[in-house]
């Protein structure tokens, strides 16, 4: 079997070593492969519904394309969705696509993202060259001879018009290369499991005295695989798998996570930062010396971004890899061959190396704090937070949330910090005021508001433990791809989980 999977990797790593995704470009090379894809993907599509609707024949260069997409969110795209929906093909992409991806939206409720033949390349080839880079980068191959595991969704699919629908965690699962299948955990009856707790319970009962060496999903659903695996055996996760040694997360910032998740294990492993969503795979951490992301240019899928400051504009500016610049917040705007055209996917970035092209994501476009004018985003709450845990070495975070508090008389508003301790600060005066100082000092607006004695310092409601599980627990969203956001503009969140019980 071990002789299977060195075959396997040898045959990824020559399309591997091809690919474009991982290839040092400088900027005007990776913007040159990537309007080569875009001419691409309007041929491909010029005889579809939306390629006609949207003069793909007349298209020729970027500034045209521009003029004739415009910029769209899930809501923009609905009525194509729809058409696919009701069984018409040839609408967003030639054919029909293989499976809906089922994600929750913010404002459209369920959301059904496409995925062809061609994108669901993008989602299991990038897997594959995040692993294969990491054993060349390590020079061995002793993390691929154990147990492999992703905690991810049910793999339960249902059917609209031929069209299978599932989570996207759960459709990759039908893809598994045939001599990897006996190295990944759990099985497809536990991951079946529709129940989250329950589902993690079976799970740690299923790899308990397993060989598991590498371990994915987000960050707080491993916490919580490690917790109900530390109550099961009253060991520490390195005395149950000896050789662990990478965990892979995405989804939300790992440096809360971190210091909660390394005490769990008893020791530091090695962690990979990955950037996927159901709508594509765009970038992920490609060396153990950097958390930048590695974005891949020629995977499929074409990049636009506009800065924030231009997003509620009635015309952005919208500009490709060739004009981006380092340190600016940047909205994420895609198009794909699933048949997502200049589709904003709500995430933002910010590029910290031209050549090559590397990100750091920060936050998501409806996820900020300006109550008050601040402008405060999710990359500074998290520094700021970081930052003062760092300082105070022995606090634990499990998880939080931010919001802002109005109170109707000057210099009493401020923003409140709903926080769950696994180890407590002794004095939680100084660690508000801590966070409140390194906030300051990353944004200015907020430093402003604070002198000019509009805003006073933050304050930091202290939470009782599974306070956050159960509120993702009765709003149905507890585990899988779910997160709970970590900042918001106003007062729901914090009062929905300020509710539970």
């Amino acid at each position: 079997m071990f002789s299977k999977l060195i075959i396997y990797l040898l045959k990824i790593f020559k399309s591997f070593d091809k690919s474009y995704s991982i290839k040092n470009l400088n900027q005007k090379e990776a913007d040159n492969v990537q309007k080569s894809l875009l001419e691409k993907l309007i041929k491909k599509s010029s005889k579809t519904v939306f390629g006609i609707e949207h003069n793909f024949q007349t298209i020729n260069n970027y500034d045209y394309f521009k003029k004739n997409v415009p910029i769209r969110d899930y809501e923009g795209i609905k009525k194509y969705i729809d058409k696919i929906i009701k069984g018409e093909q040839n609408v967003l992409w030639p054919g029909k696509p293989l499976y809906f991806a089922k994600t929750s939206g913010t404002t459209s409720g369920i959301k059904y993202i496409p995925l062809t033949k061609e994108s669901l390349k993008n989602q299991i080839n990038s897997a594959s060259y995040l692993l294969l880079n990491y054993l060349i980068n390590k020079k061995k191959l002793n993390t691929v001879k154990g147990k492999i595991m992703f905690i991810t969704g049910s793999p339960k699919l249902k059917s609209i018009n031929n069209i299978k629908v599932g989570r996207l965690s759960g459709i990759v699962n039908y893809h598994e290369p045939i001599f990897l299948k006996p190295m990944i955990l759990p099985s497809k009856e536990t991951n079946r499991i529709e129940n989250w707790e329950k589902k993690i319970d079976r799970i740690a009962d299923e790899t308990i005295g397993q060989d598991l060496r590498i371990l994915g999903g987000i960050p707080p659903w491993i916490q919580m695989y490690f917790d109900v695996l530390e109550n099961k055996t009253g060991k520490k996760i390195k005395d149950i798998f000896p050789n662990l040694e990478l965990i892979c997360h995405g989804g939300v910032n790992f440096d809360p996570y971190k210091n909660n998740l390394f005490n769990s294990i008893g020791k530091v492993v090695d962690t990979l930062e990955t950037f996927p969503a159901s709508e594509g795979f765009f970038a992920y951490q490609n060396s153990l010396d950097s958390q930048d992301l590695i974005l891949q240019v020629n995977s499929g899928i074409f990049y636009e971004f506009i800065e924030l400051d231009e997003l509620d504009k009635k015309n952005p500016k919208r500009v490709t890899v060739g004009d981006v610049e380092t340190n600016k917040n940047y909205a994420m705007i895609i198009t794909t061959n699933a048949g997502l055209w200049s589709y904003s996917i709500g995430d933002t970035i910010k590029f910290t190396s031209l050549n090559p092209l590397k990100i750091r994501v920060t936050g998501r476009t409806k996820h900020y704090l300006s109550t008050f004018g601040e402008h405060i985003i999710i990359e500074e709450v998290d520094k700021a937070l970081n930052k003062a845990c760092k300082k105070f070495r022995k606090i634990e975070v499990v998880e939080y949330t931010v919001g802002p508090n109005i109170i109707n008389k000057k210099g009493k508003s401020h923003h409140e910090w709903l926080i769950e301790f696994k180890n407590p600060p002794k004095n939680l005066n100084l660690f508000e005021k801590e966070i409140d100082k390194n906030l300051q000092n990353l944004n200015s607006y907020y430093k402003d508001l604070i002198k000019d004695g509009v805003l006073t310092t933050l304050k930091i409601r202290v939470m009782k433990k599974k306070s956050f599980i159960n509120f993702m627990k009765s709003i149905g969203k507890l585990g899988g791809q779910n997160k709970v956001p970590r900042i918001s503009n106003d007062r729901e969140l914090i009062k929905g989980i300020l509710n539970i019980k």
